[in-house]
C-alpha cells in the first residue's frame, strides 16, 4: 500500500506574488524556514496554516495542497 503524499504549489504561487519566503512567513506568522519546509514537503502545516497561506494567494486550500 502506498502512502498518500501532500504536495502544494507554495513555491508557484509566490513566484507569481513576488513573494519571498521571509515576506510569506512575516504574512502568516511563522519563521520562513517553516515556509521553506512546508515547501519542500517536509512539514504538513495545520489547517489553520494551510488556511492563513490559502488567503494570501486568494486560492481555495484544495487548490494550494492537494493529496497524491
Amino acid at each position: 500500500m502506498s502512502e498518500d503524499v501532500l504536495e502544494n504549489m507554495i513555491k508557484v504561487q509566490r513566484a507569481k506574488m513576488n513573494l519571498t519566503q521571509e515576506q510569506l512567513a512575516d504574512l502568516i506568522g511563522v519563521t520562513r524556514k517553516t515556509v521553506n519546509t512546508i515547501e519542500n514537503g517536509k512539514f504538513i502545516p495545520s489547517t489553520v496554516l494551510a488556511i492563513k497561506m490559502a488567503r494570501v494567494f486568494g486560492l481555495p486550500v484544495e487548490e494550494l495542497f492537494t493529496l497524491k
